[in-house]
Parts: C-alpha cells; sequence; structure tokens
C-alpha cells in the first residue's frame, strides 16, 4: 500500500504514518541518517521515552527536499525503562553534540528540529554551538502543567517506588497512535527529574538564542502550559521567528500528524533561513 503510494505521489508526504509503522516496525528503536545533496543537514532530536522513529517520517521528508536528515537515538531510549535509570540529562547532551560534530564534518549548514525535551536539547545545543543555522521547537516545554506540584510529587514519590505509569488524556491518546506504540509506557521517576532539570535550565537560557527559530505546539498538549509558545516567542533572543500552533493533536504531534502543512511549514522555515 505505502510503496503504491510512494511510486504514485514520489512523496512520503501522503503515507498514513500507521500503515507506514507496519512495514517499518523493526526500526522503531533503530537511528536514521537519510543523505542529501544540498549541503544542509537536520539533526531532528526525539522526545524523552520515545525514539528518534517519532521523527523517521519527517526526516524522510526533508530529505526528499535535498537535506540530510539525521536522528540518533538517545541514551537510554529504545530498549527497556530501566536503561533509564542512571541516565542523566548531560548524557542526552553529549548525544546531541556528537550527532551535530558529525554532521557539521560535511554540511555547510546544520540546523536543529526537536520535539518535547528534544527541543530543550536543540536550545541549549544552539547556546552552545551559535554557527547552528536555525531551529524549530515542536511541543517544547518552557513550563511543565502545574510544574511545581508535579515535580514536588515526583521526589516525594521516589523515595517509595522507582517508576511510574504515564498518563494519557481519553481524547488525544488513544492506545493506537505512534507517539504511544514506540515510546516507554512506565519510566524511571529519577529521569523524569532529570527531563525537569533539562527543561529548567533551557528555560533560564533561551534568552541567549539568536538563530531563526520555528516554534509549534499543539492547542490540546496536555503535558506542557497553553502559554508554553508564548513564553518561549516572547523570551527567545532571536529576531527571526515564527509560530505555529496544531490543532487537534497530541502532545509529541509530529510522529502521528496527517497534516501536510506542518511538514510543509517546517520545509518551507529551513529554506527561507
Amino acid at each position: 500500500m505505502v510503496k503504491k503510494i510512494y511510486q504514485k505521489t514520489k512523496s512520503i508526504l501522503f503515507a498514513d504514518p500507521k500503515i507506514l509503522y507496519k512495514e517499518e516496525y523493526n526500526l522503531a528503536n533503530k537511528s536514521f541518517y537519510f543523505q542529501g545533496d544540498n549541503q544542509k543537514a537536520v539533526l531532528l532530536i526525539h522526545g524523552w521515552t520515545s525514539t528518534a522513529y517519532e521523527l523517521r517520517r519527517l526526516g524522510m521528508y526533508l530529505n526528499e527536499k535535498g537535506y540530510t536528515a539525521f536522528g540518533p537515538m538517545l541514551s537510554g531510549h529504545g530498549t527497556v525503562p530501566r536503561d533509564l535509570e542512571n541516565v542523566c540529562w548531560e548524557d542526552w547532551m553529549r548525544d546531541g553534540l556528537s550527532a551535530y560534530k558529525e554532521l557539521k564534518k560535511s554540511h555547510k549548514k546544520v540546523y536543529l528540529a526537536g520535539t518535547s525535551i528534544g527541543g530543550s536539547l536543540s536550545i541549549m545545543l544552539a547556546k552552545n554551538k551559535p554557527e547552528i543555522a536555525g531551529l524549530i521547537l515542536m511541543a517544547t516545554p518552557y513550563k511543565i502543567k502545574y510544574e511545581k506540584i508535579v515535580v514536588g510529587l515526583a521526589r516525594f514519590l521516589s523515595f517509595f517506588k522507582k517508576y511510574n505509569k504515564k498518563f494519557y488524556p481519553p481524547t488525544f491518546g488513544v492506545s493506537t497512535t505512534l507517539t504511544r506504540v514506540i515510546s516507554y509506557q512506565t519510566y524511571p521517576i529519577k529521569s523524569a527529574l532529570e527531563s525537569f532539570k533539562l527543561i529548567k535550565i533551557a528555560r533560564r537560557e533561551i534568552s541567549k538564542i539568536k538563530q531563526p527559530v520555528l516554534i509549534m505546539q499543539s492547542l490540546s498538549d496536555h503535558i506542557v502550559t497553553k502559554k508554553s509558545l508564548e513564553e518561549i516567542y516572547q523570551k527567545i533572543g532571536s529576531s527571526r521567528k515564527k509560530k505555529k500552533y496544531i490543532k487537534r493533536a497530541y502532545h509529541t504531534f509530529i510522529s502521528d500528524i496527517k497534516n501536510e502543512n506542518v511538514f510543509k511549514d517546517i520545509a518551507d522555515f529551513l529554506d527561507e533561513n
């Protein structure tokens, strides 16, 4: 089915993500690297407890546009939840930096595209590497909903148990979404606290970002505050910035989205900058 779509349209844009996953399920916990031909590369950084696969379809689309697309796996992901237990946010930073350096060796421009804490990592990398050409921040938390309560509760619970289960809203968190299929459904509380540390540090550093930025967030995001996009937009140091809200989509919308305008807006942003 998907192959027929490819042959007819010659674009990943029209492939149904669920049908595509059925053919690619063996790639769900793998990094990806698609070589482009325009001397420009995009480093795609996945979210916490997920895998690079959530950005694979976007990477394939950008590769069709000439870009090299690299989606590495972050430490502790794509195996079993216990592998996150002793991973700190600095380990994820090292993963991102290593991937960036690899791309920089053979590309004139390198952009970052991160979803959820992948966006937070992108902010930190862009602060440390001003030569990065631009940022695409998707579902990036400025703050978590009820952050003080959630973090305080996580710290309290960590004294009594190691793991917790995820919560999904009934409307947008159905079990068939790729976001749920490819990610851990239980997680070490210790790792959740590491992600909170990263969010807090990225929030503090956001005014130092000067690169062009595209910021995207779902209007139905149940993880980050509704004002996260606006907070980032107002406080980021970039002079060239755009924002876009996504309707009726889960927090990390990019793996399940069927709205081709999202992919097109990302490609347009890269071409413009």
